[in-house]
């Protein structure tokens, strides 16, 4: 005779029930549900309907920090206390995460540029899906490069190069990826209290000891409000601190894509410009912003981050990251095999520029991917020529379509369509719109 399975302490629709109604959850109770749910005792569908009634009903602060403990106390932990440099010095680790957009590269020319200065840069990152892309689907686009590496691997190469960016191994927070996927598909991405807790689980596990968190508002992110943006970057902040994380976020305009790429080795192009000292202005900014909140954290203050974009030292790292990582940094990125521009109507000024049509028309020109595991082309997407604020005459491009398959380029062009206007507008306008800066607001 076998052993009778023990009985579970609570069951799932009492808890689905609980948050239905209203109630808070106890720490018992959340415990439970997600190491039940890793488990696979409590089911997609019971899992399914408690996401719902949190989006619906919302979690009070010790909830989700709960919450977020739980997700964390399902997988391993990492710890960077023993990393040190090849000279013996020990090494301070600093982290970026991204809350996702249109032309969003920063974590290329970012993690180089802060490791030029001392610090360590663990960048575990993830892969795109809808018109967001993902930092690993544009450095994949690298002839060698790899994403995937054991803990043992990415030790030594923050050790010896300073930056690493790669795919999460399987063991952080797993119970995050399994409610992922699920969130994904039954409309409840957009909980702040699930968005939150998916975050900082993955970031606290990871060990970092300062996060510096990009959360972005706009049309092209998953936050179009600013105030939900807001919440959410307050929430993730008093995550990461009552995890004993150095954690500040600064709230981002996502309403206007990144720099003039969006696609993924089109964006490792504009990222390898502005560690050689170009690139687009915004893009610049915020690199040169966030490595500033990433360095005073890890205890680096007095430099301006941009001099190592100038004098070539984050270049250095960029170089010797990718060769550690098996790929090549001197050889030629893929392109697309048919290009197709749009062009202005009229003369006038660029006034409107809508960051989810560029993302969208990217995503069906074959840049990004429907479903997980689906391949991306590497030289898809959309490049820029011109934004906001800029004057263009009739006829003059203002952006072309890359893509491997032209029959996509339709479907490209209707996403486009009215996600940019050209109008006649005055030189205080244009000049106000040409001067905005990317950044909105930082949140300690």
């Amino acid at each position: 005779m076998t052993d009778a399975p023990a009985a579970e302490p609570f069951d799932a629709i009492e808890v689905i029930r609980a948050k239905r109604d209203g109630h808070e959850l106890s720490r018992e109770q959340i415990d439970w549900v997600v190491d039940a749910y890793t488990r696979e005792v409590v089911a997609d569908e019971q899992m399914s309907a408690l996401a719902m009634a949190i989006f619906l009903n919302g979690m009070q602060r010790r909830e989700i920090a709960e919450w977020t403990n739980a997700m964390i106390a399902s997988g391993e932990r990492m710890d960077f206390s023993g990393l040190t440099a090849p000279d013996g010095r020990r090494l301070e680790t600093s982290d970026k995460h991204s809350t996702g957009g249109v032309g969003d590269k920063i974590t290329l020319p970012l993690a180089p540029l802060v490791a030029s200065y001392g610090v360590a840069v663990p960048q575990l990152s993830g892969r795109g899906l809808g018109h967001t892309g993902g930092t690993l689907d544009k450095m994949e686009s690298i002839p060698g490069w790899r994403a995937e590496l054991s803990n043992e691997e990415m030790m030594r190469q923050l050790g010896e190069v300073g930056a690493v960016v790669c795919a999460a191994g399987s063991g952080l927070a797993p119970a995050d990826k399994r409610l992922y996927a699920l969130r994904d598909v039954t409309g409840t991405v957009e909980a702040i209290p699930l968005i939150a807790s998916s975050i900082m689980s993955k970031k606290i596990a990871e060990g970092t000891g300062t996060l510096v968190l990009d959360v972005k508002c706009g049309s092209g992110a998953f936050m179009k409000d600013e105030s939900m943006a807001r919440e959410l970057a307050r929430t993730m902040v008093d995550l990461g601190r009552d995890a004993g994380v150095n954690t500040t976020a600064l709230l981002t305009d996502m309403s206007v894509p990144l720099g003039l790429t969006a696609g993924n080795a089109l964006e490792v192009r504009e990222s390898v410009e502005v560690l050689a000292g170009g690139g687009p202005a915004d893009v610049v900014e915020l690199t040169v912003e966030l490595a500033r909140h990433m360095l005073a954290g890890a205890g680096v203050t007095g430099v301006d981050p941009a001099e190592n974009l100038a004098n070539g030292k984050a270049m250095d790292v960029w170089n010797a990251m990718i060769s550690a990582q098996g790929g090549d940094p001197k050889a030629a990125l893929p392109t697309a095999k048919h290009t197709e521009t749009v062009t202005a109507e009229a003369d006038g000024v660029l006034t409107e520029l809508d960051a989810m049509a560029v993302g969208l028309a990217a995503w069906r020109l074959g840049a990004g991917r429907e479903r997980q595991g689906q391949p991306v082309q590497f030289g898809a997407g959309v490049e820029l020529h011109a934004r906001p604020g800029d004057e263009v005459r009739a006829g003059q491009p203002v952006m072309t379509l890359h893509t491997d398959t032209p029959e996509r380029f339709e479907r490209a062009r209707a996403a486009l369509a009215g996600g940019w206007t050209v109008e006649q507008a005055d030189a205080e306008r244009a000049a106000a719109l040409r001067g905005r800066s990317v950044i909105l607001d930082e949140i300690r």
